[in-house]
Protein backbone atom coordinates (compact mmCIF):
# COMPACT_ATOMS: atom_id res chain seq x y z
CA UNK A 1 0.00 0.00 0.00
CA UNK A 2 1.16 3.35 -0.93
CA UNK A 3 0.44 5.90 2.01
CA UNK A 4 0.18 9.59 2.07
CA UNK A 5 2.74 11.67 3.52
CA UNK A 6 1.73 14.37 6.55
CA UNK A 7 0.84 17.38 6.12
CA UNK A 8 -1.50 20.34 7.28
CA UNK A 9 -5.11 21.39 5.20
CA UNK A 10 -6.12 24.99 4.50
CA UNK A 11 -10.13 25.46 3.72
CA UNK A 12 -9.75 29.18 1.96
CA UNK A 13 -13.72 30.23 1.28
CA UNK A 14 -12.53 33.10 -1.11
CA UNK A 15 -10.01 34.01 -3.90
CA UNK A 16 -8.43 36.43 -1.68
CA UNK A 17 -8.02 33.85 1.45
CA UNK A 18 -6.64 30.95 -1.04
CA UNK A 19 -3.91 34.05 -2.32
CA UNK A 20 -3.16 34.91 1.39
CA UNK A 21 -2.74 31.00 2.32
CA UNK A 22 -0.63 31.03 -0.26
CA UNK A 23 1.59 33.73 0.80
CA UNK A 24 1.66 32.45 4.12
CA UNK A 25 3.11 29.01 3.20
CA UNK A 26 4.69 28.97 -0.02
CA UNK A 27 5.57 25.51 -0.68
CA UNK A 28 1.71 24.36 -0.17
CA UNK A 29 0.36 22.75 -3.03
CA UNK A 30 -3.51 23.63 -4.30
CA UNK A 31 -5.94 20.50 -4.38
CA UNK A 32 -9.50 20.48 -5.98
CA UNK A 33 -10.68 16.78 -7.25
CA UNK A 34 -6.68 15.49 -5.95
CA UNK A 35 -6.85 13.06 -8.83
CA UNK A 36 -3.32 13.97 -9.91
CA UNK A 37 -1.63 15.56 -6.78
CA UNK A 38 -2.72 12.40 -4.61
CA UNK A 39 -1.06 9.99 -6.58
CA UNK A 40 2.18 12.31 -6.68
CA UNK A 41 2.32 12.28 -3.01
CA UNK A 42 2.03 8.58 -2.77
CA UNK A 43 4.73 7.87 -5.00
CA UNK A 44 6.77 10.41 -3.10
CA UNK A 45 7.29 13.23 -6.00
CA UNK A 46 6.22 16.07 -3.92
CA UNK A 47 5.98 16.08 0.06
CA UNK A 48 4.38 20.40 0.77
CA UNK A 49 3.79 21.11 4.17
CA UNK A 50 0.13 21.92 3.68
CA UNK A 51 -2.35 21.29 1.06
CA UNK A 52 -4.98 23.87 0.21
CA UNK A 53 -8.37 22.94 -0.75
CA UNK A 54 -10.34 25.21 -3.21
CA UNK A 55 -13.52 22.69 -2.37
CA UNK A 56 -15.11 25.66 -0.60
CA UNK A 57 -14.50 28.51 -2.85
CA UNK A 58 -17.66 29.30 -5.04
CA UNK A 59 -15.91 32.15 -6.94
CA UNK A 60 -14.57 29.04 -8.96
CA UNK A 61 -17.54 27.65 -9.96
CA UNK A 62 -20.24 27.94 -12.98
CA UNK A 63 -20.18 28.24 -16.43
CA UNK A 64 -21.36 31.40 -17.95
CA UNK A 65 -21.85 32.77 -21.21
CA UNK A 66 -20.88 36.20 -21.35
CA UNK A 67 -22.15 38.08 -25.17
CA UNK A 68 -20.40 41.33 -24.29
CA UNK A 69 -17.06 39.80 -23.62
CA UNK A 70 -17.15 37.24 -26.32
CA UNK A 71 -16.40 34.26 -24.45
CA UNK A 72 -17.46 31.69 -22.44
CA UNK A 73 -16.44 31.08 -18.74
CA UNK A 74 -16.05 28.63 -16.78
CA UNK A 75 -15.03 28.67 -12.99
CA UNK A 76 -11.54 26.38 -12.50
CA UNK A 77 -13.38 24.73 -9.93
CA UNK A 78 -16.18 22.94 -12.41
CA UNK A 79 -16.04 19.10 -12.65
CA UNK A 80 -15.07 17.63 -15.87
CA UNK A 81 -18.40 15.65 -15.81
CA UNK A 82 -20.33 18.46 -16.00
CA UNK A 83 -18.17 20.48 -18.86
CA UNK A 84 -18.60 16.97 -21.01
CA UNK A 85 -22.77 17.13 -20.49
CA UNK A 86 -23.14 20.71 -20.04
CA UNK A 87 -25.58 22.14 -23.36
CA UNK A 88 -23.98 25.29 -23.64
CA UNK A 89 -20.51 23.55 -24.05
CA UNK A 90 -21.85 20.98 -26.13
CA UNK A 91 -23.11 23.64 -28.62
CA UNK A 92 -20.20 25.84 -28.96
CA UNK A 93 -17.42 23.90 -28.45
CA UNK A 94 -17.95 20.23 -29.21
CA UNK A 95 -14.33 18.99 -28.75
CA UNK A 96 -13.65 20.34 -25.17
CA UNK A 97 -17.11 18.20 -24.31
CA UNK A 98 -15.61 15.39 -26.24
CA UNK A 99 -12.16 15.68 -24.35
CA UNK A 100 -13.64 16.00 -21.01
CA UNK A 101 -16.05 12.95 -21.57
CA UNK A 102 -13.15 11.21 -22.47
CA UNK A 103 -10.94 11.72 -19.06
CA UNK A 104 -10.04 8.68 -17.36
CA UNK A 105 -13.48 6.88 -15.65
CA UNK A 106 -16.69 8.65 -14.38
CA UNK A 107 -15.60 8.70 -10.81
CA UNK A 108 -12.69 10.78 -11.66
CA UNK A 109 -14.34 13.24 -13.99
CA UNK A 110 -16.94 13.50 -11.19
CA UNK A 111 -14.05 14.68 -8.57
CA UNK A 112 -11.58 16.42 -11.23
CA UNK A 113 -11.52 20.02 -11.73
CA UNK A 114 -10.71 21.74 -15.38
CA UNK A 115 -8.45 23.79 -13.42
CA UNK A 116 -6.66 20.78 -12.45
CA UNK A 117 -6.53 19.08 -15.62
CA UNK A 118 -5.22 22.51 -17.43
CA UNK A 119 -2.60 22.38 -14.38
CA UNK A 120 -2.02 18.85 -14.79
CA UNK A 121 1.36 17.80 -14.18
CA UNK A 122 3.68 16.21 -16.84
CA UNK A 123 4.11 12.57 -17.00
CA UNK A 124 7.02 10.13 -17.79
CA UNK A 125 7.65 6.42 -17.83
CA UNK A 126 10.55 6.76 -15.53
CA UNK A 127 8.93 9.37 -12.88
CA UNK A 128 6.00 8.27 -12.43
CA UNK A 129 6.57 5.28 -10.86
CA UNK A 130 7.17 4.50 -6.56
CA UNK A 131 10.17 5.92 -5.44
CA UNK A 132 11.50 1.86 -4.78
CA UNK A 133 11.20 1.86 -8.42
CA UNK A 134 12.72 5.23 -9.24
CA UNK A 135 16.20 4.32 -6.63
CA UNK A 136 16.53 1.01 -8.70
CA UNK A 137 17.49 2.53 -12.37
CA UNK A 138 20.26 4.58 -10.39
CA UNK A 139 18.70 7.68 -8.79
CA UNK A 140 15.82 9.08 -10.11
CA UNK A 141 15.72 11.33 -13.23
CA UNK A 142 15.71 15.26 -14.03
CA UNK A 143 12.49 15.46 -12.17
CA UNK A 144 12.87 13.59 -9.14
CA UNK A 145 15.76 12.89 -7.12
CA UNK A 146 18.46 12.75 -10.06
CA UNK A 147 19.91 14.75 -13.04
CA UNK A 148 19.56 13.24 -15.60
CA UNK A 149 16.96 12.50 -18.23
CA UNK A 150 16.59 8.61 -19.51
CA UNK A 151 14.65 9.54 -22.49
CA UNK A 152 17.54 12.20 -24.11
CA UNK A 153 20.92 10.81 -22.66
CA UNK A 154 22.70 14.23 -21.77
CA UNK A 155 19.47 16.42 -22.32
CA UNK A 156 19.46 19.40 -19.77
CA UNK A 157 15.59 19.70 -19.91
CA UNK A 158 12.85 17.43 -18.32
CA UNK A 159 10.76 15.98 -21.19
CA UNK A 160 7.68 14.17 -19.72
CA UNK A 161 4.40 14.38 -21.53
CA UNK A 162 1.56 16.64 -21.19
CA UNK A 163 -0.77 14.20 -21.57
CA UNK A 164 -4.10 16.56 -20.63
CA UNK A 165 -7.10 15.85 -22.71
CA UNK A 166 -8.64 19.20 -22.94
CA UNK A 167 -5.21 21.26 -23.13
CA UNK A 168 -4.71 20.91 -27.15
CA UNK A 169 -8.08 21.47 -27.08
CA UNK A 170 -8.36 24.50 -25.21
CA UNK A 171 -5.32 26.04 -27.04
CA UNK A 172 -7.32 24.99 -30.35
CA UNK A 173 -9.86 27.19 -29.68
CA UNK A 174 -7.86 30.30 -28.08
CA UNK A 175 -8.33 29.63 -24.55
CA UNK A 176 -6.92 32.14 -21.99
CA UNK A 177 -6.58 31.27 -18.68
CA UNK A 178 -7.37 34.31 -15.51
CA UNK A 179 -5.03 34.29 -12.89
CA UNK A 180 -5.25 35.66 -9.94
CA UNK A 181 -2.52 36.14 -7.02
CA UNK A 182 -0.20 38.50 -5.11
CA UNK A 183 -0.18 41.44 -7.63
CA UNK A 184 -4.22 40.50 -8.62
CA UNK A 185 -5.55 39.52 -11.76
CA UNK A 186 -3.51 38.65 -15.38
CA UNK A 187 -4.68 37.02 -18.48
CA UNK A 188 -2.79 34.38 -20.62
CA UNK A 189 -3.19 32.81 -23.79
CA UNK A 190 -3.11 29.17 -23.13
CA UNK A 191 -0.70 29.00 -26.49
CA UNK A 192 1.80 30.55 -23.73
CA UNK A 193 1.27 29.29 -20.75
CA UNK A 194 3.43 26.41 -21.02
CA UNK A 195 7.17 25.64 -21.06
CA UNK A 196 8.97 22.80 -22.96
CA UNK A 197 10.60 22.39 -19.14
CA UNK A 198 8.91 19.83 -17.31
CA UNK A 199 10.39 20.50 -14.28
CA UNK A 200 8.54 23.59 -14.66
CA UNK A 201 6.18 23.89 -17.47
CA UNK A 202 3.62 25.78 -16.62
CA UNK A 203 4.36 29.76 -16.49
CA UNK A 204 2.15 30.41 -13.30
CA UNK A 205 3.82 32.78 -11.24
CA UNK A 206 4.77 32.17 -7.00
CA UNK A 207 1.48 32.23 -5.08
CA UNK A 208 -0.92 32.29 -7.99
CA UNK A 209 -3.90 30.40 -9.23
CA UNK A 210 -6.33 29.30 -11.95
CA UNK A 211 -9.12 31.03 -11.15
CA UNK A 212 -11.07 30.44 -14.74
CA UNK A 213 -10.65 29.33 -18.22
CA UNK A 214 -12.44 31.76 -21.10
CA UNK A 215 -12.75 30.55 -24.31
CA UNK A 216 -13.93 33.22 -27.50
CA UNK A 217 -17.09 32.52 -29.02
CA UNK A 218 -17.38 31.25 -32.45
CA UNK A 219 -18.07 34.25 -34.83
CA UNK A 220 -19.32 31.70 -37.62
CA UNK A 221 -19.40 28.49 -39.23
CA UNK A 222 -16.83 25.53 -37.69
CA UNK A 223 -15.76 21.99 -37.11
CA UNK A 224 -14.22 20.86 -34.42
CA UNK A 225 -13.06 17.28 -32.91
CA UNK A 226 -11.13 15.36 -30.51
CA UNK A 227 -9.41 12.25 -31.03
CA UNK A 228 -7.14 10.37 -28.99
CA UNK A 229 -5.14 6.77 -29.09
CA UNK A 230 -4.75 4.56 -25.66
CA UNK A 231 -4.88 1.19 -24.64
CA UNK A 232 -7.99 0.97 -23.09
CA UNK A 233 -10.63 3.09 -23.69
CA UNK A 234 -11.50 4.12 -20.46
CA UNK A 235 -8.93 5.13 -17.42
CA UNK A 236 -5.70 5.32 -19.75
CA UNK A 237 -3.91 8.99 -20.79
CA UNK A 238 -3.74 9.55 -24.42
CA UNK A 239 -0.38 8.18 -25.71
CA UNK A 240 -1.15 10.56 -28.31
CA UNK A 241 -3.96 13.09 -28.77
CA UNK A 242 -4.80 15.52 -31.48
CA UNK A 243 -7.38 18.70 -31.55
CA UNK A 244 -8.82 20.00 -34.61
CA UNK A 245 -10.40 23.04 -35.36
CA UNK A 246 -11.60 24.09 -38.88
CA UNK A 247 -13.64 27.41 -39.61
CA UNK A 248 -15.63 27.79 -42.74
CA UNK A 249 -17.19 30.52 -45.21
CA UNK A 250 -20.47 29.14 -44.55
CA UNK A 251 -21.95 31.57 -47.36
CA UNK A 252 -23.53 30.02 -50.72
CA UNK A 253 -22.72 26.57 -49.23
CA UNK A 254 -25.78 24.11 -48.87
CA UNK A 255 -23.72 21.66 -46.89
CA UNK A 256 -20.27 22.14 -44.09
CA UNK A 257 -18.70 19.58 -46.24
CA UNK A 258 -19.21 22.13 -49.15
CA UNK A 259 -17.98 25.74 -47.67
CA UNK A 260 -14.54 26.81 -48.15
CA UNK A 261 -12.12 26.52 -45.53
CA UNK A 262 -10.78 29.65 -43.89
CA UNK A 263 -8.41 28.63 -40.85
CA UNK A 264 -7.52 25.25 -39.56
CA UNK A 265 -5.49 25.07 -36.18
CA UNK A 266 -4.28 21.16 -35.71
CA UNK A 267 -2.57 20.86 -31.85
CA UNK A 268 -1.20 17.56 -30.52
CA UNK A 269 -0.75 16.33 -27.30
CA UNK A 270 1.54 13.77 -25.72
CA UNK A 271 4.96 14.40 -27.30
CA UNK A 272 6.93 16.70 -24.72
CA UNK A 273 6.29 19.18 -21.49
CA UNK A 274 3.63 21.51 -23.80
CA UNK A 275 1.78 20.77 -26.71
CA UNK A 276 2.40 21.26 -30.04
CA UNK A 277 0.44 23.62 -32.96
CA UNK A 278 1.22 22.20 -36.24
CA UNK A 279 2.34 25.16 -38.98
CA UNK A 280 2.09 25.45 -42.48
CA UNK A 281 -1.30 24.23 -42.98
CA UNK A 282 -1.85 27.32 -45.94
CA UNK A 283 -2.27 24.57 -48.18
CA UNK A 284 -5.95 23.56 -47.02
CA UNK A 285 -7.55 27.10 -47.02
CA UNK A 286 -10.05 27.91 -49.98
CA UNK A 287 -10.44 24.14 -50.35
CA UNK A 288 -13.85 22.12 -48.49
CA UNK A 289 -13.93 19.14 -45.88
CA UNK A 290 -15.24 17.23 -49.15
CA UNK A 291 -12.21 17.52 -50.61
CA UNK A 292 -9.70 14.15 -49.77
CA UNK A 293 -6.64 16.39 -50.38
CA UNK A 294 -7.50 18.31 -47.36
CA UNK A 295 -7.27 15.09 -44.96
CA UNK A 296 -4.06 13.73 -46.80
CA UNK A 297 -2.10 18.02 -46.51
CA UNK A 298 -3.31 18.22 -42.70
CA UNK A 299 -2.22 14.65 -41.44
CA UNK A 300 0.64 14.39 -43.41
CA UNK A 301 1.64 17.67 -42.13
CA UNK A 302 0.93 16.60 -38.00
CA UNK A 303 2.92 13.30 -38.90
CA UNK A 304 6.38 15.61 -40.26
CA UNK A 305 5.98 17.80 -37.67
CA UNK A 306 5.53 15.30 -34.48
CA UNK A 307 8.15 13.50 -33.13
CA UNK A 308 6.99 11.42 -29.95
CA UNK A 309 9.80 10.37 -27.70
CA UNK A 310 10.24 7.20 -25.50
CA UNK A 311 8.30 9.49 -22.56
CA UNK A 312 5.21 7.22 -22.23
CA UNK A 313 4.79 3.49 -23.10
CA UNK A 314 4.48 1.85 -26.49
CA UNK A 315 6.90 2.35 -29.55
CA UNK A 316 7.17 6.13 -30.71
CA UNK A 317 7.59 5.21 -34.53
CA UNK A 318 3.84 3.68 -33.81
CA UNK A 319 2.61 6.91 -31.94
CA UNK A 320 3.73 9.12 -34.50
CA UNK A 321 1.89 6.86 -36.93
CA UNK A 322 -1.19 7.02 -34.83
CA UNK A 323 -0.71 10.95 -35.06
CA UNK A 324 -1.08 10.39 -38.91
CA UNK A 325 -3.75 7.84 -39.09
CA UNK A 326 -6.28 9.78 -36.06
CA UNK A 327 -5.65 12.88 -38.28
CA UNK A 328 -6.94 11.85 -41.63
CA UNK A 329 -9.52 10.11 -39.68
CA UNK A 330 -11.15 13.01 -37.67
CA UNK A 331 -10.72 15.32 -41.09
CA UNK A 332 -12.82 12.64 -42.70
CA UNK A 333 -15.43 12.61 -40.30
CA UNK A 334 -15.64 16.14 -40.09
CA UNK A 335 -16.73 15.66 -43.95
CA UNK A 336 -19.44 13.35 -43.48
Amino acid sequence: MLRLPQFQVAAPETLEEVVEALRATPDARLIAGGTDILPNLKHKLEAPPRLITLGRVKALRGITRDDAAGVLRIGAGVRLATIASDPTVGALFPSLAKSAGLVASPTIRNMATIGGNVNLDVRCRYVNQTDFWREGIGGGCLKSEGDVCHVVPKGRNCVAAMSSDNVPVLISLDASLLLVGPSGEREVAMADYYRADGTNHTKAEPGELTAEVRIPLPKGPRKTDYVKWAVRKSIDFPLVSVALRVDLDGEGAEAPSEAKITDVRVVVGVLGARPREVKKLDGALGRTLADPEVAALVSEAAFKQCKPLPNVPYDPAYRRQMIRVYTRRALAAMAS
